[in-house]
């Protein structure tokens, strides 16, 4: 007979498995159930840990993004520890450029401060004008004027993060489970009383849903794919790399690895699950790169690829409890999954295996679409 584990976790992209993992490490069994661990969105992000450079509005989207940034060097670090392998994090800091004067007035703002019951660091940016920031970045188009430097914006390769959550949560013992759909979550008495699979029925204590894109599928809250379009070139990796930063501009981001890639997106298209690249999408990711940093007319084009982002109305997550009793919502992250990733995990293994409620949580509570 197969024993029944105390947690199972639907959905195996890099939040369900950073959620598997830390419940886990807090003493859970856990299952975990992977439709498609290649299809899963986490493969086709960029990997910015980008919450100033996105101008996210005070709040508590800012503040959980903001959390989750400061909680990715030792999380990363327990990572690899545990398994050897890179996650590709890297505090390279992103540069913002413009190509028109913004409304607001361009002072420094290092003395800023982000008060949360988090965060109580500064966080700064710095305007460089015309000279600075072509000074800062050579080979930025004459069309930018200047743009924002935001130092603690940082950056993961979210395959290589993905591939290091696959290897840490069977290293710590989690039940996982690829190529496994759920068709049916059974309801009964506002419980969740099992999945059902084309194979079997399964059961566990408590049910994590983190099936992104994928969710309404299974229960009917407000969760819709949006498509992005992604492509990558390569850069010659002799010497220096000839970005060293993230480039945020306001219809493109161009993100350098340090192996000499270059991944540039992204499209926003609803056009619910068709899949493929169109030569429409990867015409406008080129140009608009191509007017950013000029340089990469030059370069070859390694791969093309897409996935589907979880969007909700609002655009923020949907976190926590569920209309179901034995039921944790983790999904809906949009844009944001690979950087919400850390903080998603630690207070979902909180919530389930303590009971702990973090207030940060009520914001982002499913009951807000109720109606």
């Amino acid at each position: 007979m197969a024993i029944t584990p105390d947690v199972l976790v639907i959905g195996g992209g890099v939040v369900g498995l950073a959620i598997a993992l830390e419940l886990r490490l807090r003493g859970a069994s856990v299952t975990v159930l992977s439709r498609n661990f290649a299809q899963a969105a986490s493969h086709a992000a960029a990997g910015m840990l980008a919450p100033q450079a996105e101008k996210l509005p005070p709040g508590a989207m800012r503040e959980l993004c903001l959390l989750s940034r400061s909680l990715y060097p030792a999380w990363t670090q327990k990572l690899e520890a545990l398994t050897g392998l890179p996650t590709g994090y890297w505090e390279c800091g992103i540069l913002a450029p413009v190509y028109e004067p913004e409304p607001e007035e361009k002072t420094p703002i290092a003395q800023a401060t982000i008060p949360t019951p988090y965060t109580q660091h500064p966080t700064p940016s710095f305007w460089l004008d015309h000279t600075e920031i072509h000074q800062h970045q050579p080979g930025l188009s004459e069309a930018v004027i200047g743009g924002w430097w935001y130092p603690d914006d940082a950056q993961v390769d979210n395959r290589s993060l993905a591939k290091a959550l696959w290897a840490a949560v069977q290293d710590v013992g989690v039940n996982l489970r690829e190529g496994i759909a759920v068709e049916t979550l059974l309801q009964q008495d506002k419980q969740v009383s099992g999945v059902e699979t084309l194979r079997e029925t399964l059961q566990a204590g408590h049910y994590v849903l983190a099936t992104g894109a994928w969710s309404q599928a299974l229960l009917p809250i407000p969760v819709t794919p949006k498509k992005g379009q992604m492509l990558s070139v390569r850069v010659p990796v002799e010497g220096d790399l000839p970005l060293q930063t993230v480039l945020f501009g306001s219809e493109i981001y161009i993100v350098p690895r340090r192996d000499g890639r270059m991944v540039i997106g992204a499209t926003s298209e609803d056009v619910s699950f068709t899949p493929d690249n169109t030569p429409e999408g990867v015409q406008a990711l080129l140009e608009r790169a191509i007017r950013l940093y000029p340089g990469l007319r030059h370069v070859p084009i390694k791969d093309c690829w897409w996935g589907f982002r979880p969007a909700t109305p609002d655009e923020l997550p949907l976190l926590g409890a569920s209309p179901y009793a034995n039921l944790t919502l983790a999904t809906g992250h949009y844009r944001n999954g690979i950087l919400l990733t850390p903080v998603t995990a630690q207070l979902i293994a909180n919530l389930v295996w303590h009971q702990q409620v973090d207030p940060l949580l009520d914001a982002f509570h499913w009951s807000r679409f109720r109606a």
